[in-house]
């Protein structure tokens, strides 16, 4: 049973590659980013309103009024993480992109860790952190590095771009475990993980739906389109029940196998499936095949991140 705990933390890691890749088709053609955001969100908030119900679970929901109005916050990771992914896909690649939030990821869970922050147990800093620490970067520098030579240097951004899709990415990633304690906060209120996952993409729907209203008014983004949705391929609309999925199975399973366990696995699944539609072009990005040095990347991202959440 335990091994198969183990195999759900690594599928629901992939399915977060799966989102953000079919979620470009989403970006086409609702035409912005904000919007198809928007759209996406509303469809995870949904399906995990419904589950929640049909358990029983949604009367949880109304304890909100005697929570800390921070705590509710941790949705707005949300619409970060999947806006960035939009934007950085196509200029840098699945697994590049991956890359970039899973080092985000590294270094904001080592920060809650060894700082004790948020209510996150304060662990000490051993040799195995220091050395996966240093791994993640190199890992991640290698794969950019290897895919300038394989797709030719004007296939990505220019340099003083490229620095601010890098931030971008490090911050998407980033915002990832501190919404993870955040929600962990909010569940020894509401007591019901469901309910959490509901709220947390309540309010990552509202934030990103005030945005997106913000940049309409300022004409800062096109108008969302609604015709061009029904000539989407159906995997297009996979991405709200992949993020559902994910909250919804990371809630169960770190109980079971341990945080640690469950962050290892899930960033893994990550890149594995990252590297997986890159190399074949899935989800109609563009092919970024195979190399040593993209592979060798990969397999230091991958230890780097096994040393930090093991060692």
């Amino acid at each position: 049973m335990n091994a198969v705990f183990l195999a759900s933390a690594f599928v629901v890691g992939g399915l977060l590659a799966v989102q953000a890749s079919v979620n470009l088709q989403l970006n086409k053609a609702v035409g912005t980013p904000y919007g198809a955001a928007t759209l996406q969100l509303a469809i995870a908030a949904t399906l995990l309103a419904v589950v929640t119900a049909v358990v029983g679970d949604l009367g949880a929901i109304a304890h909100i009024a005697t929570v800390t109005p921070w705590k509710l916050l941790g949705g707005i990771a949300s619409p970060i993480y999947i806006t960035s992914a939009i934007l950085l896909f196509p200029r840098l690649g699945a697994l590049a992109s991956v890359g970039l939030f899973v080092t985000g990821q590294v270094f904001a869970s080592l920060a809650l860790d060894l700082g004790g922050l948020l209510g996150v147990p304060r662990s000490p800093l051993s040799p195995g952190v220091l050395l996966g620490a240093a791994a993640v970067p190199v890992g991640i520098t290698v794969v950019i590095r290897s895919q300038a030579i394989v797709t030719g240097a004007s296939a990505l951004p220019k340099r003083g771009s490229r620095a601010g899709w890098t931030a971008l990415g490090l911050v998407a990633g980033a915002v990832l475990p501190v919404q993870g304690a955040v929600n962990a906060l909010l569940r020894t209120a509401l007591r019901k993980p469901l309910a959490v996952g509901t709220v947390s993409f309540l309010v990552a729907t509202l934030a990103i739906a005030i945005v997106l209203a913000v940049l309409l008014a300022t004409g800062r983004t096109p108008r969302p389109q609604i015709r061009p949705l029904v000539t989407m391929p159906w995997w297009g609309w996979l991405g709200g029940a992949a993020a559902a999925t994910y909250v919804t199975a990371t809630f169960l399973l770190i109980p079971t196998i341990g945080a640690a366990t469950t962050v290892a696995l899930t960033v893994t699944g990550q890149q594995v499936a990252s590297a997986f539609a890159d190399h074949y072009g899935w989800f109609r990005l563009p092919r970024r095949p195979f190399t040593h040095a993209r592979l060798t990347g990969l397999a230091t991202l991958v230890a780097g991140s096994a040393l930090v959440q093991f060692l």
